[in-house]
């Protein structure tokens, strides 16, 4: 249970709720849901569409592994420039404001994915139709780098001390919710004649994102600004490069890089790659499909129930059985999936994604957020976050398909990814001190917990007092 109040640890604490501070809570918190909804929708539409049709639309002329591997090379591409954007926008959004930064990367997020969907094919523009894809998808890749860290931080810095794991899983939310849009209009376009999905439908998802980048950038519009970041705002405490502040102590940054790694590599091997896998052994598409869909709806449950688990036994142990389990059922999940049994592919998929993954990625949000002092906490979560997402889920898609073309198409390697990202997990918690009961609120000094430790560091968090004598 979380300490009772003293003289020491409220000093400082967010203001009392009012009922106007909780109605901006709920909706910066549909802001951060909506806004990782059209994160995870565009991830996982241009996944799906990638290892169905780019190859040929986009790449033609290549062997069909190759072209699949040619087609999620873009969907690295994407990756390679989260990290940029998370310094980007971490940069502003520390110095300027998180809200701003929020309308802007949304604007890009959305925009570009729409366009995805209005790209001539290399029939009609030839070799200009892939260097387009990929630039739109390093824009993409950018907008997203700024996009979860500033709307979980958001969440997080509104939210009270007691309850920062549940509300910032609202934010999580919208990695199954974009999960269950996505499976939804692609079953619906999937189901059309080849030649019309070839020839059109595979656009149309793409081209609903406007709808989603509508509705958001209205909320996001409503939301106020961070009362914490407004704090250091009055204070003129910004720090003047806060990616400088963050390298200077990187023990946070390389953290909160491994903590996230096993979630996205089973997030991208049993999503988006598993379409390409699963069709390529004889599953049909509604089928895979289905799966998705039912392992969503599992995590939309998981999900929440994880990150308010964390809240009351702590971040490490929630974030270590969702690592230890999904390690644990690599191998039995493939094999479920290599049964070629629909109904065992759908078991395969809650387990390791609805239930496993997701009980690593919950709390992650709040934990990531409670890392790095308000001065840089754009800055550290963002390139935290997006350096995971870049070594987890940007390659292991590629990795993979390259592995077992050239291993008869056997799932091995799929396993052996699946279990050694989420190792990595595992390992890294042991590392890590729990954030839990870290104040966030020392807005010119950092996050304190006075109560409990006071080695903090000015710029990036909690450390040890290790770490405070070497450095």
């Amino acid at each position: 249970m979380p300490p009772s109040p003293t003289p020491e640890n409220t000093a400082g604490r967010t203001p009392e709720r009012t009922p106007e501070r909780t109605r901006q809570l709920r909706r910066v918190a549909l802001s951060g849901l909506l806004g990782t909804a059209v994160e995870f929708y565009d991830f996982l539409v241009y996944g799906t569409v990638a290892a169905l049709v780019f190859g040929e639309l986009f790449f033609p002329g290549a062997d069909p592994a190759v072209g699949t591997i040619a087609a999620f090379g873009t969907f690295a591409a994407g990756y390679v420039a989260r990290p940029v954007g998370g310094i980007l926008f971490g940069h502003f959004g520390d110095r300027l404001g998180r809200k701003s930064m929020l309308l802007l990367t949304m604007g890009l997020m959305g925009g570009a994915s729409f366009l995805v969907g209005l790209l001539p094919t290399y029939d009609t523009i030839g070799v200009w139709a892939p260097v387009l894809l990929i630039t739109l998808r390093v824009v993409q890749g950018v907008a997203i780098g700024g996009e979860w860290g500033g709307a979980t931080l958001m969440v997080v810095e509104h939210a009270g001390e007691r309850r920062r794991g549940l509300w910032s899983s609202l934010t999580q939310l919208g990695a199954p919710l974009g999960s269950l849009l996505s499976t939804s209009v692609v079953t619906l376009v999937v189901a059309l004649p080849k030649d019309e999905f070839a020839a059109w439908g595979w656009r149309v998802p793409f081209l609903l994102t406007a709808v989603l980048l509508g509705v958001g950038l209205f909320v996001r519009l409503k939301v106020v600004e961070s009362p914490l970041f407004a704090e250091v705002k009055k204070d003129r405490a910004e720090s003047r490069l806060p990616v400088l502040d963050v390298l200077r102590r990187p023990r946070p940054l390389v953290l909160a890089c491994c903590v996230g790694i096993g979630a996205f590599t089973a997030q991208s091997l049993l999503t988006g790659y598993l379409i390409a896998y699963a069709t390529g052994i004889g599953y049909a598409r509604p089928q895979v499909l289905t799966a998705l869909t039912v392992s969503a709806s599992v995590a939309l449950v998981v999900l929440p129930c994880a990150s308010a688990l964390s809240d009351r036994i702590g971040r490490r142990p929630v974030v270590l059985a969702g690592a230890l389990a999904s390690a644990a059922l690599a191998f039995p999940v493939m094999a479920l999936v290599d049964s070629k049994s629909p109904g065992l592919l759908i078991l395969a998929v809650v387990l390791g994604h609805g239930i496993a993954q997701s009980t690593m990625y919950g709390p992650l949000g709040a934990l990531l957020t409670e890392m790095f002092g308000t001065k840089v906490r754009y800055t550290g979560a963002s390139l935290g976050y997006q350096s995971a997402t870049l070594i987890g889920a940007g390659f292991s898609p590629l990795i993979a398909g390259s592995l077992v073309a050239g291993n008869g198409g056997s799932g091995t390697p799929v396993a052996l990814l699946l279990c050694g990202g989420s190792l990595v997990t595992a390992l890294t918690v042991g590392f890590l001190r729990e954030t839990s009961r870290t104040s966030l609120t020392g807005t010119a000094e950092g996050p304190t917990t006075p109560h409990t430790d006071p080695h903090t560091d000015p710029h990036t968090g909690p450390h040890s007092p290790t770490e405070e004598i070497s450095a």
